[in-house]
């Protein structure tokens, strides 16, 4: 095919053209050709592109959340076992202090034996010291020499004598080796106290993150409020260096989050403070996975995005210049019959207007009601068609709303020409859920709770259905506009007396001023200002005294408002000519 060729089936005629056509100029088409083609690809490839961006951002999240799930899942158990681990042996030196006086733990051969028992019994003790309230060690057991130390100017004794517990960061000290001391205070019967200060090697914490590491790539250790590392990291050094990482706040909640390290790699870092203790765990994982997945998936969607695009315009081009040159030749045919005819046209144009408008709204109705009966015996000839009581139950919703819009036109018109009560079986239930399914939307979207609460033993009544619902939706309709964001609307339907129910409407809004309460059922009175016409509760009141019941209703400003509406189990007779 030439490029002559391919032009002629994307471009239309008239670009061609260097005149006006008669009665529409070159300028006008092409006009008309571009809005198509424009509006066309704002149909087709704008939501093409824009679905291929939320792919790709919900895939990114989705990676993202892959990522974070492990991470935030290792924290929290890292985190509760470290907690577990420490109070552990804090508890074990408490129970130590409440089963033996402080005599018994002077003696060293005691001494040693509790030493004894708590290593087999736990592990991870190196030596477990006895110290007075005046800060002066008086026993000790253990590898080193520290029998008779002064610890009174400590800030780890002061805090003990202060809380009655102290759990230390990781540090070398006399023994110039990393661990940690936990000590615990008892108090004595004349007012004094002893302390117990044991010490912990640091192997149990690293067998406890060990035991949960994720990967090999992965990074899992401890460290204080000051940054310094309390156990060995594979990115960041030994125990007691300092770390070289921007780290959020500590939060006793497990938090993950992503950031870039001190290398400018992204990493995935999971964090949360150990309760009761100076430590806070920190578990790192790469995530420049994340980036390669995403960079192979923004390819793969860039692929996709650009070929579908051009196969779309392509089309577009050929429907619009088909469009646009079906115009353009049509017009060329018919310009001068138009010219004739429209005189006439104009003529019969207002005629078929003025016809429209007398049935505007009653002959679409009769259409739909009838294809729509028309459907349902199509239905019922074909019993082996899928979903058919799906598909009846349709149609007899749309039969049910063109009736109902019907009942609309008649009561619109029904203040100048009163129309016939219609009495039937109703289930005030049933009739109460379908009002509030037409209004549920309405009440999510506020975040206005509703709850209905039928009695047991609520009879069947004999009313005007259509009548009843325009009752019950103004009232709730009302209720809902008076409460705030937030609000609870409430329904209770149960008998009421001998041979009546009643339906009360409660709700937690504004309230009605006690000056007002008299005039509500007032015609053109309402208490919303500008928003109101004044006419809804006035019809309302017509139309349940016309049934045979009563409406009451009490009101505390800032309180809410409910609404009591008695109805009898059978309302009186129609009367003649009687209506809205």
């Amino acid at each position: 095919m030439s490029l002559g060729a391919r032009l002629k089936a994307i471009l239309p005629e008239f670009f061609l053209q260097p005149r006006g056509v008669e009665g529409r100029d070159r300028l006008n088409y092409v006009r008309i050709w571009r809005y198509s083609v424009i509006g066309m690809i704002a149909v087709a490839v704008v939501p093409l592109i824009i679905l291929a961006g939320i792919n790709y951002y919900q895939y990114r999240r989705a990676l993202k959340a892959e990522a974070v799930h492990p991470v935030h899942l290792l924290v929290s158990n890292n985190k509760r076992a470290i907690s577990f681990f420490l109070q552990e042996r804090q508890s074990a030196l408490k129970f130590v202090v409440r089963e033996k006086s402080f005599d018994d733990l002077y003696d060293p051969q005691i001494l040693t034996r509790t030493m004894d028992h708590l290593k087999q019994a736990f592990g991870g003790f190196v030596d477990l010291g006895l110290i007075k309230a005046d800060g002066l060690q008086v026993g000790y057991t253990g590898p080193y020499d520290l029998q008779g130390l002064d610890y009174s100017s400590q800030a780890w004794f002061k805090e003990v004598v202060e809380k009655g517990t102290h759990v230390s960061e990781v540090f070398k000290g006399f023994r110039g080796v990393p661990h940690i001391v936990i000590s615990v205070k008892h108090l004595l019967r004349d007012g004094s106290f002893f302390i117990l200060r044991a010490t912990l090697d640091t192997e149990g914490f690293n067998e406890v993150i060990r035991a949960m590491d994720m990967s090999p790539d992965s990074d899992n250790f401890l460290i204080n409020q000051a940054g310094v590392l309390q156990t060995a990291s594979r990115r960041y050094g030994q125990a007691l260096g300092r770390i070289q990482l921007s780290l959020p706040a500590a939060s006793a909640e497990s938090e993950v989050v992503e950031i870039r390290d001190d290398q400018g790699e992204s990493v995935v870092l999971g964090y949360a403070r150990i309760e009761n203790s100076p430590f806070t765990f920190v578990a790192i994982k790469p995530s420049a996975h994340l980036t390669v997945e995403s960079r192979g998936l923004l390819s793969e969607l860039l692929i996709f995005t650009i070929g579908s695009v051009m196969v779309i315009l392509f089309m577009i081009l050929r429907v619009a210049t088909s469009m646009v040159g079906h115009i353009f030749t049509a017009d060329r045919q018919r310009i001068w019959a138009l010219h004739e005819m429209e005189y006439s046209h104009r003529m019969a144009s207002i005629g078929r207007l003025s016809a429209g408008v007398a049935h505007e709204i009653n002959n679409p109705l009769a259409i739909i009601n009838e294809k729509t009966g028309l459907l349902q015996d199509l239905i019922t000839a074909m019993p082996d068609l899928p979903l058919q009581n799906k598909f009846m139950k349709l149609t007899e919703s749309i039969l049910q709303s063109v009736k109902r819009c019907s009942t609309i036109t008649h009561r619109l018109l029904g203040f100048a020409r009163h129309l016939d009560v219609e009495i039937e079986p109703i289930d005030l239930k049933v009739l109460l859920e379908e009002v509030l399914g037409f209004l549920g939307k309405e009440a999510t979207y506020r975040n206005v709770t509703v709850d209905l609460t039928v009695w047991l033993g609520v009879p069947i009544i004999e009313s005007d259905k259509g009548q009843l619902q325009q009752v019950f939706l103004n009232i709730v309709n009302n209720a809902l506009e008076a409460v705030d964001q937030g609000g609870h609307v409430g329904i209770e339907l149960k008998p009421s007396g001998q041979e009546r129910v009643s339906v009360t409407i409660r709700d937690n809004g504004v309230g009605i001023p006690r000056e007002n309460i008299k005039r509500i059922f007032e015609p053109f009175f309402s208490t919303k200002g500008r928003k109101g016409t004044g006419l809804g509760l006035a019809i309302t009141y017509g139309i349940i005294k016309k049934l045979g019941g009563s409406i009451s209703v009490e009101s505390e400003v800032g309180r809410g408002t409910s609404f009591v509406v008695t109805l009898p189990l059978n309302s009186p007779a129609p009367k003649l000519g009687g209506g809205d």
